[in-house]
């Protein structure tokens, strides 16, 4: 299964990232279409965001809070040459289930996603140690 993210951490970063953009920018904006003249103006009144929309917004704001850590974690492994892979990759998987299951409304394989993530971040941190 990891095959499919890659085999290094570069790859891992990049997809991050990718991840990062897709539900920091692009889902959001895809469930936000019907609003259209907000989009395009300069948004100074709120909009009104349908219950999915302020799920989507809620998840990328999760999925900011804990990127940069990943980030960190990735970065430094590679600079101390430590195989962290495998849960950085495990980490990737949860975010994605956790976005997903946000969006959606499933809220304790969300939780449970999230715990996932977490542990991921922890056991990225503890093999640099």
């Amino acid at each position: 299964i990891f095959n499919i993210f890659g085999e290094n951490m570069e790859s891992l970063i990049v997809i991050s990232l990718v991840l990062a953009i897709l539900q920091i920018w692009i889902i959001p904006m895809v469930l936000n279409m019907s609003n259209m003249n907000w989009l395009l103006s300069n948004r100074e009144e709120s909009d009104e965001p349908s219950e999915m929309l302020a799920r989507a917004r809620r998840a990328s704001t999760n999925l900011q809070e804990s990127l940069p850590a990943f980030l960190a974690l990735a970065l430094l492994s590679m600079i101390i040459n430590v195989d962290v892979t495998t849960a950085a990759c495990w980490w990737l998987i949860f975010r994605v289930a956790h976005g997903a299951t946000y969006i959606m409304g499933i809220t304790y394989v969300r939780t449970l996603a999230w715990f996932g993530s977490i542990g991921s971040l922890i056991a990225m941190a503890c093999a640099l140690l």
